[in-house]
């Protein structure tokens, strides 16, 4: 009697007394994955093992995590751009007052990961 694997086309190895199936991922592509499809992966593995289970064994753990990432750059850019001019933070400040310029900035930029963070990376 052949087992489920066995009618789906799938075979077998033999190790010792036992039989091993022969499971193969598929090709994926490689992505480039930058900081936020790694902190991505590290959220999946520890807080959601099924989700990253099921994805690894899909074959499209990479392309998911490439996707948040290109999705997290993007909307962090939008952030940034829309409270810099929301907060009056131009091209005349950084001329006047640079260090003023950086600090506001580097505001900005730390609020706009956190948001990036919670509303992306930390959700399923």
């Amino acid at each position: 009697m052949k087992s489920h694997y066995g009618k789906m086309g799938g075979t077998y190895r033999r190790v010792g007394d036992y039989f091993i199936p022969n499971l193969m991922l598929t090709k994926s592509t490689n992505y480039p994955i930058g900081k936020y499809g790694r902190i991505r992966q590290t959220f999946l593995k520890n807080h959601h093992n099924i989700i990253y289970t099921k994805l690894v064994m899909n074959g499209k753990l990479n392309e998911h995590l490439a996707e948040t990432d290109k999705c997290c750059n993007e909307r962090t850019v939008f952030l940034c751009n829309a409270m810099a001019e929301q907060e009056g933070v131009t091209e005349e400040l950084k001329a006047s007052d640079q260090m003023e310029w950086i600090c506001r900035m580097n505001n900005i930029h730390n609020r706009a990961k956190e948001i990036v963070l919670n509303e992306i990376i930390y959700t399923i």
